[in-house]
């Protein structure tokens, strides 16, 4: 009996990326750890933020810019954490980031005075959004990177997806239930409720601190390694099928031809376009993520709350229980991408689980009932992060190991830039009774995102360079052949990181 169970659960926690992510080791289950404790603070933050200011007295317009220039601060920091964190110490970079939430939260928890509440959001670490634009999240994702093999990545990015979104939920949830209660059974005024909430905030920046404490050095960019990839690797400028060329893999996952042997044109090779240089490839990506970064910004969490509140008039708790079952729902959503992205391909999962999000932010305002309302935030938010882990790997593909970090840092840099804009039009938009104006143009922005990226990668060679395809388990081949399996996808990555 037990080992007719053993089979269908080892395909199980292979086919879900649940055994990538144990053999990866301690270090990478502290780097998720650390930031399902921020994104559990984002969540938290993000139920409240817009009401906070609202409730000190600030104007729509006021909300809209203190949020904007949040994000540009994020920007500052992105580029600079960016450009040295693999030179100063990852692990410092992410220590900083805790001591910087820790700070902020702990000025947001006693002061109200607009400009130095300002202050310790552009300066701090805040999600002023509920987003995880700062400067952080990129260099986590380097590590990830770095600590993971071609065949194992896709799986590991989408648990980190999977954790973070899931501690945002938990966030949400107990916001909204500690709020109610503050207000009903301990006799707190609402401001003085909001204020108890960044207490959560300084405790979630202690918790990073201390899962950053105790990471090793395996954390940090191999110099040794780097050196190897530049002598042997094209630069990124140069074509991305080119000898050496990092973590290829043909379409059927197995690996690349040896550079002594000319490779075979494949009939899609023959029908492909041209392949574009690296470079060119990563801006045609970067400016398709700033427009989508653009709608995101001008429909944050924080300000789709805002928005119900407005529109509906529904209670903290209430709206808590509404955006913790969306977060759960996206926790439970992205566990399915590394699956989706090895049998359908990094592009095509990251359009075909985004467009539905899209169309639902485009349909938001129209119903006139909470309960319609309600259904096209969970179809927004149960596929929203589901491109996330595909999109990640991706970027780690397309460049070298020693430029992951500079590229995911100019990623999200751009990203977060293009963010900034958002909140002040939909302040201005809300300041003048057209909120719902705000969804149509995201909406519209977003559906022109996903089909930007399907018809400007789908005819390119990207299956050369998404990550090696696992082979999946199947509980009817004996021991021997497991067996055998591993070995060839062992040689597999040890040939992808020759």
């Amino acid at each position: 009996m037990a080992s007719a169970l053993r089979r269908p659960v080892q395909w199980l926690c292979h086919e879900f990326g649940v055994a990538s992510v144990y053999t990866t080791g301690p270090d990478t289950w502290l780097v998720i750890f650390s930031r399902t404790c921020r994104m559990f603070a984002f969540g938290a933050i993000s139920l409240i933020i817009a009401l906070f200011l609202s409730a000190l007295g600030f104007s729509d317009f006021r909300i809209g810019l203190f949020m904007t220039l949040t994000l540009a601060g994020d920007v500052v920091l992105s580029l600079a954490t960016a450009l040295v964190a693999d030179r100063i110490g990852r692990r410092r970079i992410l220590l900083l980031g805790g001591s910087l939430m820790v700070l902020s939260g702990a000025v947001f928890a006693y002061f109200e005075n607009f400009w130095i509440l300002l202050g310790a959001a552009v300066v701090g670490v805040v999600s002023a959004t509920g987003g995880d634009f700062g400067p952080f999240r990129s260099v986590e994702e380097s590590t990830l990177s770095h600590l993971t093999t071609p065949s194992t990545r896709s799986d590991v990015l989408s648990w980190y997806v999977t954790t973070s979104t899931l501690g945002s939920a938990v966030g949400t949830e107990l916001a909204g239930r500690a709020v109610d209660y503050l207000l009903r059974f301990n006799g707190r005024s609402i401001i003085n409720a909001y204020h108890a909430m960044f207490g959560i905030y300084v405790a979630m920046g202690a918790l990073t601190i201390v899962s950053t404490l105790l990471m090793s050095k395996r954390c940090e960019a191999d110099e040794s390694s780097e050196q190897d990839a530049m002598a042997s690797e094209p630069l990124l400028g140069e074509e991305p099928n080119a000898e050496g060329s990092n973590e290829c893999h043909n379409a059927d996952g197995s690996p690349p031809a040896s550079p002594a042997t000319p490779p075979e044109e494949s009939p899609r090779d023959q029908s492909s376009p041209e392949p574009q240089s690296r470079l060119a490839r990563m801006w045609r990506l970067w400016i398709l993520l700033t427009i989508d970064s653009l709608a995101d910004g001008m429909v944050s969490y924080a300000l789709t709350n805002y928005y119900l509140a407005r529109k509906f008039d529904l209670s903290e708790s209430y709206r808590g229980d509404i955006m913790s079952i969306s977060y759960l729902l996206m926790s439970i959503s992205t566990i399915f991408a590394a699956p989706l992205a090895r049998h359908l391909g990094l592009i095509n999962t990251m359009v075909f689980t985004h467009l539905p999000s899209s169309a639902a932010v485009l349909l938001f305002p129209i119903p006139q009932s909470v309960g319609m309302t309600i259904t096209l935030l969970f179809v927004r938010t149960g596929l929203n992060n589901m491109d996330q882990a595909p999109r990640a790997a991706f970027i780690a593909a397309a460049v070298r190991p020693e430029e992951r970090t500079a590229v995911m840092g100019i990623t999200g840099l751009l990203r977060t830039l293009a963010s900034t804009i958002g909140p002040s039009l939909t302040g201005f938009l809300a300041g003048t009774d057209r909120f719902w104006i705000a969804f149509v143009i995201a909406g519209a922005l977003r559906i022109g995102y996903d089909l930007g990226l399907f018809f400007l990668f789908v005819g390119l060679k990207l299956h050369a360079l998404e990550p090696a395809e696992d082979q999946a388990y199947d509980p009817t081949r004996s021991d021997e052949e497991t067996t055998s399996a591993e070995a060839v996808d062992g040689g597999r990555a040890a040939l992808a990181r020759d």
